[in-house]
């Protein structure tokens, strides 16, 4: 798609969006698939960062993503901004759309399958219809509770060979931006083990992977639209869902739900990716320029996610009205037990088994434990 019609389709939105907020304030649109600081959302009221660019910008990128301004996520977006910006001397200048302002989760996928969006960051388990390969992230239990071990596995060969197969669904995969571990939160029942989880209604992403996960543990996936995830808790529609400790807190799910299960089972992972036809068409050096601006934002982001996520562990535990819990070593190690079924089971393609043992293997060498 060429550069007229991408201006069109985001002059087209915008001019959307401003009706909207014209009509006495009522939003009409739904998020189907988001959650703020989780799988990201709409935060009302924000604006958007599209600037004026230079008169001598050869290239203006469009980046979007769903996560409110004040998320880690988007302090990365912003750091790519001014990093490319500054090291190409205003060749290149970055609109950012955050709060998910071009669309649903999906819609933002297909818009950069399309070129009509040049750079988006979106969670696994929304790209994964996309690219069916890359749903292993979301696997419950594979990952272990170690950041660093996370990092250094899919900063390396391994992660690049699974960005690579974002070429299937005319993507450029440049990187895994982290979201943090999934928490489990419920109204009245305290989660230890997975017979716990029997017959509990839990809100679920339409995602093969995660769906599968809740009905190996027992309990009923509900797949709830974001704008609804909190009235339905409230009214008791579901009993509970899963998203990192931001969301409970920036949500305030913790007034609908007392306990807050720290299970580990998983993590909120967003990839960032391009058009492929739109990054290949760049010049050298841009592509380049791209690839290391990419970089640099995601370790930013990645600092202000593990900072952030020391604050928001403190403030839930000083909580009087939500019981916060960490899972024991000997409690995940029966989660994991129950959970490994998924593996075999929706990740059984030959190319992906053959992943999957060489990311079994690579996790247990950077651990040092015999997880599997």
């Amino acid at each position: 798609m060429g550069y007229t019609r991408k201006n069109f389709f985001i002059m087209i939105y915008l001019i959307s969006i401003m009706a909207l907020t014209a009509a006495c304030g009522e939003s009409t649109e739904e998020v189907n698939e988001g959650d703020a600081i989780g799988e990201g959302g709409i935060d009302e009221g924000e604006a958007g960062e599209e600037s004026e660019a230079p008169d001598d910008a050869e290239h203006v990128i469009t980046f979007s993503h769903n996560q409110p301004l004040e998320s880690p996520e988007h302090i990365g977006a912003e750091e790519f901004k001014e990093y490319i910006e500054e090291a190409s001397d205003g060749e290149v200048h970055v609109d950012l759309y955050p709060d998910s302002q071009l669309g649903s989760l999906r819609e933002q996928v297909e818009s950069t399958q399309l070129g009509e969006i040049d750079i988006t960051m979106q969670p696994s388990a929304v790209v994964s219809p996309f690219v069916d390969d890359v749903k292993v992230v979301d696997l419950p239990y594979l990952l272990p509770n170690d950041y660093d071990a996370i990092f250094e596995i899919f900063d390396g060969e391994l992660g690049d060979e699974l960005l690579e197969r974002l070429e299937q669904g005319q993507f450029k995969g440049l990187g895994y931006w982290f979201g943090g571990f999934k928490l489990l939160t419920t109204d009245g029942v305290e989660i230890r083990e997975p017979d716990d989880m029997q017959g509990l209604d839990m809100r679920s992403m339409e995602a093969e992977v995660l769906l599968a996960q809740y009905e190996q543990w027992g309990a009923n996936p509900v797949g709830v639209p974001y704008a609804e995830v909190y009235n339905s808790l409230q009214q008791g529609v579901v009993d509970g869902q899963e998203n990192p400790l931001q969301t409970v807190i920036l949500q305030n799910f913790y007034e609908v739900q007392d306990q807050a299960i720290n299970s580990y089972h998983g993590t909120m992972t967003y990839l960032l990716m391009t058009n492929l036809d739109w990054f290949e068409g760049l010049p050298d050096d841009i592509q380049q320029l791209v690839v290391e601006a990419e970089e640099e934002a995601r370790m930013v982001a990645r600092e202000a996610k593990i900072d952030m996520e020391d604050e928001y562990i403190e403030e839930l535990e000083n909580m009087e009205d939500i019981n916060y819990y960490e899972l024991t070593d000997e409690e995940i190690e029966v989660f994991r037990e129950a959970s490994l079924p998924v593996h075999e089971e929706e990740y059984d393609e030959e190319w992906q088994q053959d992943y999957l043992q060489r990311l079994y293997d690579a996790i247990e060498e950077s651990t040092g434990e015999d997880l599997f």
